[in-house]
């Protein structure tokens, strides 16, 4: 692979990387040189995706963080400092979506979850990650976004509005921190095979419908997430910043 993908040196925290897209990236990660953060609520489960890291030669500190709690942020990114003393990389992708249903049903509850999650934790995750960047004159924060904040999606209203907050969280961000020499982008997957999405998939009436919006004609694997999230944390990107890119088979096209 050419030089500039590649992350010797470099250290990443990854969000909700105990499963799917998170740990993918986090082993694209490490597949291309960096030292990764892995987090998400159970140790358990993170300590088996750090334990399997370790098994294929790589590096991995697996620290559980509930990441719409900031107390827990500050121990996170205490204890990635104290272990790696830098920190380059940051992947907003812990996401939660309580409710799949009408809008006219989500509870209170279900509603200040998906947002204490998917748009207090990311915002934050940026702020801090976003001053020890700043510091350091470098670094690049990917936040996880989704192709149903971009368009309104039945049934996942909330989660949509999560969504299309991280959007434009993105773009502030990379404004604000652009002459710091941080650097702050989007991915929006589309129609991806994990237990997230679990649902969709598994329902065949709904997964017909996703399916055959989709010019690709299939939904995605993890790994085909992982690539774009490399290529922003790496050099290959370096005059990308406020970007969202969309990887939805063309879903969205």
């Amino acid at each position: 692979m050419s030089s500039e993908f590649r992350l010797d040196g470099k250290v990443a925290i990854v969000t909700g990387a105990s499963r799917g897209i998170g740990e993918a990236i986090a082993r694209m990660f490490v597949r291309n040189g960096a030292k990764v953060v892995i987090s998400s609520r159970k140790q358990d489960s993170l300590n088996a995706v750090a334990d399997s890291i370790k098994k294929s030669g790589g590096e991995a500190l697996p620290v559980a963080c509930h990441t719409g709690k900031v107390e827990m942020i500050n121990a996170l990114f205490d204890k990635a400092l104290e272990k790696y003393g830098r920190l380059d990389i940051l992947v907003n992708n812990a996401a939660t979506n309580p409710f799949f249903g009408s809008i006219l049903d989500i509870s209170e509850a279900e509603y200040e979850k998906t947002f204490e999650v998917n748009t207090k934790g990311y915002f934050f995750m940026a702020q801090k990650a976003g001053r020890i960047m700043a510091e350091q004159k470098s670094g690049s924060i990917v936040n996880i976004a989704s192709v149903a904040g971009l368009h309104a999606s039945p049934m996942q209203a909330v989660y949509g509005m999560t969504k299309a907050a991280v959007v434009l969280m993105t773009k502030a961000y990379a404004k604000e921190l652009g002459a710091h020499g941080v650097r702050c982008n989007a991915i929006c997957p589309g129609l991806t095979e994990t237990h997230f999405a679990k649902v969709l998939i598994e329902t065949e009436e709904i997964y017909n419908y996703a399916v055959k919006n989709i010019p690709l004609g299939r939904h995605a694997q993890p790994d085909e997430i992982a690539g774009a999230a490399l290529y922003l944390a790496s050099d290959a990107s370096s005059f990308t910043t406020g970007s969202v890119i969309v990887v939805d088979g063309g879903n969205t096209a």
